[in-house]
């Protein structure tokens, strides 16, 4: 069991929520759910990839922030692809590979080209990596690989 474990504040949603990331994510599972007096989700356990969150239907005291996103590591375009069309659905898409889903949490969709590019030991090579990355919405790995190459 991880020591340390995300917990998502949601106003009534929840159950909601927790249906929309399973079944986006193909190793996730909900592990638990406890219900309120009202007979819907309170709290719910629930694994995306191995990592473990909580939820909570809090009410709508709190909302949520690019101050916490999610970080998404993807290995190719389809990958980003695959992630940003499934996770922007009914959320909006910011710059720079973020979105905020339909229940305002912020995502990173983030291919590892982009990772390796920034780190390019030629400084020209990462500067124009990094120019293209803050024209774009979503990333595209091609556009990346062509502003790198120069």
């Amino acid at each position: 069991m991880q020591k340390i474990t995300p917990f998502l504040w949601f106003d009534d949603q929840l159950e909601e929520a927790i249906g929309f990331y399973t079944s986006i994510f193909r190793n996730a599972r909900i592990t638990d759910v406890k219900k309120g007096p009202d007979g819907k989700a309170f709290t719910a356990s629930f694994e995306l990839e191995g990592q473990h969150f909580m939820g909570l239907n809090g009410g709508p005291h709190f909302k949520f922030s690019e101050a916490v996103s999610f970080f998404v590591r993807c290995a190719d375009q389809t990958e980003v692809d695959y992630f940003w069309d499934r996770l922007s659905d009914g959320g909006t898409p910011q710059h720079c590979g973020w979105l905020k889903d339909r229940f305002g949490l912020a995502w990173q969709i983030i291919p590892d080209a982009l990772m390796r590019h920034l780190g390019d030991p030629d400084p020209a090579r990462a500067a124009r990596a990094q120019q293209a990355m803050m024209g774009m919405i979503k990333i595209d790995i091609a556009e990346l690989d062509r502003a790198a190459a120069g």
